[in-house]
């Protein structure tokens, strides 16, 4: 009887046999992040084929690059239904709730964040821990509070695991929902707190001590940077800086919405 080499090796008492799960990598760097499977050979019946069959992997569902390409015309409802039922990046898949964002839908203000941590993912609303206890007050220092002429979002709708700051991929993923945010909103001023809200949105990587103080602009929208209020809560000689900031945006709110006196 004609033996297969998986066979030979096993009367052998070679096994398991490991082969690579993936092909082989096209350089030295890729080869050292692949990982070997154990496949044991078959030792019943003689094998016709002795190309080792892969282990299943599991992996994210592809999704097509059109899969938010019709976000743009979602309306608040079907916002948020995509939004809750999103599959675009890997945070899906360790969320509770999907985190859209809360507040007045005609507000002067939009802050943006940074995402959801586990207060904020088990309860489907932004900035509710510590961070957002401060937050709230920072909204009172300017006469607003939740739901009354501020909205509150997030550069990213879901959790990333341990609280970790997203990555550039994840805030591109979900890019397409804060832009429809923006432009339902209509926000007289936008305020971009931390490293991560200002990458989303205005993609700029300077320090935010560069950026704190001036006024830039996103589709029209004024927009100003101040520290992330987690970080505030780490570093509170820099809460009075944060409330420069504040002072600055009000200041630029008014700016924007004065009157114009005629000549």
């Amino acid at each position: 009887m004609s033996l297969s080499r998986e066979q030979m090796l096993v009367e052998m008492g070679i096994s398991p046999i490991w082969v690579l799960r993936d092909p082989a990598p096209a350089n030295a760097a890729e080869a050292a992040v692949r990982h070997e499977e154990p496949v044991a050979a078959a030792a019943a019946a003689p094998v016709m084929n002795e190309t080792p069959v892969e282990a299943p992997v599991r992996v994210a569902s592809p999704v097509p690059p059109s899969a938010a390409a019709d976000v743009g015309s979602l309306d608040w409802p079907a916002l948020a239904k995509r939004v809750a039922e999103c599959r675009l990046c890997t945070l899906c898949e360790q969320r509770k709730l999907a985190v859209l964002g809360v507040g007045d839908t005609a507000p002067d203000y939009l802050f943006i964040g940074e995402g959801p941590g586990s207060e904020e993912d088990a309860r489907g609303e932004p900035f509710v821990g510590q961070a957002g206890k401060l937050l709230d007050s920072m909204l009172a220092a300017l006469d607003i509070a939740r739901g009354n002429r501020v909205y509150i979002a997030n550069a990213v709708k879901c959790r990333p695991p341990g609280n970790r700051t997203p990555e550039a991929a994840e805030m591109a993923a979900c890019w397409p929902y804060l832009e429809r945010q923006i432009a339902l909103l209509k926000p007289k001023i936008i305020v971009l707190l931390g490293k991560a809200a200002v990458h989303a949105v205005l993609h700029d990587d300077k320090s935010l001590a560069s950026l704190r103080g001036q006024r830039f602009e996103y589709a029209g929208i004024p927009v100003v940077v101040t520290y992330h209020p987690a970080y505030l809560l780490r570093n509170l000689p820099d809460k009075a800086k944060a409330w420069e900031d504040l002072l600055f945006a009000r200041r630029t709110l008014r700016d924007q919405t004065a009157p114009e006196l005629p000549f």
